[in-house]
């Protein structure tokens, strides 16, 4: 956010303007996570769904959008082909530090956040069938990453390659405004730098937002709606942690927090999918045993039809023929009759 805002305004991108940022975040957070759920964070996370498509569509249709779809199926394939592979790649036969600013990075950062998230996804989709949770945690969502970071970044190829607007060298100095500086170079570029700078905005309120919240469900004895008081306590702390990692490293301070915070949590995360993996086999255990004995008994139930209806057929077939019997047989006054009968004595 100090990135974009330095590159489309005066002011300067130090700490602070970062300082500034986090304190009218907080406070904007704060009033989101006082109205709970199902307002505050609902409200802005469908606007930022919204200008987020906008956003999105705006890149692709005005942007290289024949270089775009090319670089959509090449990077898919890629990524499908080399999944294996990247995750198990290291680097014991020489000094990189690739892979602790990228991949291991980014996967400590993801166990990081991993408990706000998960509390929070689960909060809200309560109701949802596990697969209804995959479809709308995991695989949607990372289809929808692939086309987001297929486009922004195939446009900044495709400006760097045809263009030479000397975008890499930005990416290497000041990544925070690669964004901007890449939308400088597209139409309505004023419009679209303001519109991502509010995107990040609320991106920023809705995790921090959510982060307060779980924290206050953790420290609440897991109750779903926490004081406000105890949500106001922890966004204050996380401001205020993420002002001294800024003050003290920026950047690459908070990189080395996600990645040291991960870490415990990381056999944390392992013993969670053990009990998982136990629970959904009990569960599909149990569900075989109940789909078994409802077709035990609709098997039981087919053969008391089954008997029912032979027996009630020998039923119907015995008093018919005991039926034709009496109607075949004389009366007891006929038979008494014939037997006074003068003439036939």
């Amino acid at each position: 956010m100090s990135g974009g805002l330095s590159y489309i305004s005066p002011l300067e991108n130090n700490f602070l303007t970062q300082f500034t940022i986090i304190a009218i975040v907080t406070v904007l957070f704060m009033v989101s996570a006082a109205t709970g759920v199902n307002r505050g964070i609902k409200y802005l996370s469908n606007v930022n769904l919204v200008l987020a498509s906008i956003l999105l569509l705006f890149v692709i249709f005005v942007g290289p959008t024949l270089f775009i779809a090319d670089n959509f199926v090449q990077v898919l394939g890629g990524y499908i082909a080399n999944i294996i592979p990247m995750s198990l790649q290291m680097t014991p036969y020489s000094d990189s530090d690739w892979l602790g600013n990228n991949t291991i990075f980014f996967w400590a950062w993801h166990m990081s956040w991993a408990p706000f998230i998960g509390l929070f996804i689960a909060r809200i989709s309560r109701g949802r069938t596990v697969r209804e949770f995959m479809m709308g945690v995991l695989l949607l969502p990372s289809l929808v990453g692939v086309i987001w970071f297929t486009a922004f970044g195939s446009t900044g190829l495709h400006q760097e390659i045809f263009g030479g607007t000397g975008i890499s060298s930005i990416v290497a100095e000041s990544p925070e405004v690669a964004l901007f500086d890449m939308l400088s170079n597209m139409p309505l570029a004023f419009i679209s730098s303001i519109l991502a700078f509010i995107l990040i905005g609320i991106f920023f309120i809705t995790s921090a937002d959510s982060a307060s919240y779980v924290l206050g469900v953790m420290t609440s004895q897991g109750g779903l709606k926490p004081m406000i008081s105890i949500k106001f306590i922890w966004g204050v702390l996380i401001a205020g942690t993420a002002s001294v990692l800024l003050l003290t490293g920026g950047l690459e301070g908070l990189q080395t927090a996600a990645i040291v915070s991960a870490l415990p949590f990381s056999f944390i995360m392992l013993g969670m999918l053990a009990c998982m993996l136990i629970l959904m086999t009990r569960d599909l255990k149990e569900i075989r045993e109940q789909a078994k004995e409802t077709e035990r008994n609709e098997i039981k139930q087919d053969l008391r039809d089954e008997l029912y209806d032979d027996l009630k057929e020998e039923v119907y077939e015995e008093i018919r023929n005991d039926i034709s019997e009496t109607k075949s047989a004389p009366s007891v006054e006929e038979s008494d009759t014939d037997d006074h009968n003068p003439k036939k004595e």
